[in-house]
């Protein structure tokens, strides 16, 4: 009677695994609807876009056909949410991609849910099967830009442009002159028509002509009028700016070799308007106890202890300190608010949507606009993420009532265009 018992919970138990299984695999299925693909662009642009593009090899592989290649959803979910773990446990396709893409790993995505991946999965194969994918670089050459249509750099080439096409008809049209002159002259012609076609029309009488002087002078003040409006609109901006800091800080080596999280150290982006820099006993909570190897007794770790007062050798703080003098880069005017917390914590925005590449950077450069223009336009374009977010139910109701049920709701939906949002 045990036995059969027994046999009864093992059917009971393989029965129970087999039913677990294939809901897993029925719930790990891309979607194909419209609102997941958006949603997963969003998500796409803000977590994957500094290293990957649909059909272009980045930093990373390009994502197109990438269910051809992967053993499975499943597997892709783990890869995304933790490749280093993969790695370690031997799979053999995870260590394949790790060893051709020089022993980089991936970025961790912990944060990022099953149904968030599958979201950005059912993006790639959308964007994968469209027949016009966009220009190698457009979406970077936008952002330079700020949003506008045509950068100063191409204007200047046009109007150089302009200027050589102008020349070329101005030689054209002397050559076309002087061969008039020498037909009519072959010609019997009235001594009034003889004055007209000898007129002294030479170089120097053609530059001295009020026509001419006034072309001229139009000229001159438009360049000098657009390269005084370049400037003006170039006060304040500060993309690549990348000064030398105190101390050699490489985000390279902490965020991206060693895969330190951002939040780690600028521990006010998840609390404050400030990411805060990171006070030096934040660096002690590491090099403390890494003292051997080559990284021991380097100059700029040097300089982290004598800003702390600790000795290596001996393992005490002198009770000495003095403040590590670092150079601010990223700065916005006194006039503008930005909060960190509201978009890292509400918004769900990474670092690097706004600071790019951070975790390849030896040198922290400015790498966005920061502009009022680049602002509203990340805005215009952003969807917000009302799932499992009550507060803004009633929003979304408003919003579709007044815009359809498809229409997704961007920031500027709920007043992120609002001038008193920002300045106050």
């Amino acid at each position: 009677m045990m036995h059969y018992r027994v046999a009864r919970f093992h059917s009971f138990l393989t029965l129970l695994f087999f039913l677990t299984v294939s809901f897993t695999l029925f719930a790990q299925t891309v979607p194909t609807d419209d609102e997941s693909i958006k949603s997963g662009e969003q998500l796409f642009k803000t977590n994957c876009y500094t290293c990957h593009r649909v059909k272009q090899k980045w930093t990373g592989p390009a994502l197109a056909g990438y269910e051809t290649r992967v053993p499975s959803i499943a597997w892709t979910i783990e890869w995304v949410k933790n490749s280093a773990k993969l790695i370690a446990s031997g799979d053999e396709y995870a260590n394949k991609i790790f060893k051709e893409y020089n022993n980089s790993q991936m970025t961790a995505f912990t944060n990022l849910k099953d149904d968030q991946i599958l979201d950005i999965l059912a993006y790639v194969e959308a964007e994968a099967k469209k027949v016009d994918a966009p220009a190698p670089g457009q979406d970077t050459a936008a952002q330079a830009g700020g949003g506008a249509a045509v950068p100063s750099a191409y204007l200047n080439l046009i109007i150089i442009g302009m200027f050589v096409i102008l020349l070329l008809l101005l030689v054209i049209l002397v050559l076309i002159v002087n061969a008039l002159k020498k037909f009519l002259n072959q010609r019997d012609l009235s001594e009034e028509d003889k004055d007209v076609v000898e007129s002294p029309y030479t170089a120097a009488s053609i530059i001295r002509s009020p026509g001419f002087i006034f072309v001229v002078v139009f000229v001159v003040s438009a360049v000098v009028f657009k390269t005084v409006i370049d400037g003006l609109y170039s006060i304040g901006v500060q993309q690549g700016y990348a000064p030398k800091q105190p101390i050699a800080f490489s985000h390279k080596i902490h965020a991206g070799v060693n895969e330190v999280d951002c939040k780690y150290c600028h521990t006010g982006v998840l609390k404050g308007k400030q990411a805060n820099i990171p006070s030096a006993n934040i660096c002690m909570n590491c090099h403390t106890y890494i003292q051997q190897g080559a990284i021991s007794g380097t100059a700029e770790i040097s300089k982290i202890y004598a800003a702390v007062g600790y000795d290596p050798a001996t393992g005490r703080y002198s009770g000495k300190q003095k403040p590590i003098e670092w150079i601010r880069i990223h700065n916005l005017p006194d006039l503008a608010y930005f909060n960190h917390a509201q978009h890292v914590n509400v918004g769900n925005i990474e670092c690097q949507t706004c600071h790019g590449p951070i975790q390849e950077m030896d040198v922290v450069k400015q790498y966005s606009l920061l502009t009022m223009g680049w602002c509203i336009d990340c805005h215009r374009k952003t969807n917000v993420n009302t799932k499992d977010n009550a507060y803004y139910d009633k929003l979304e109701q408003l919003h579709k009532a007044a815009k359809g049920q498809k229409a997704a709701m961007k920031v500027e939906d709920i007043g992120g265009l609002e001038c008193a949002k920002c300045h106050y």
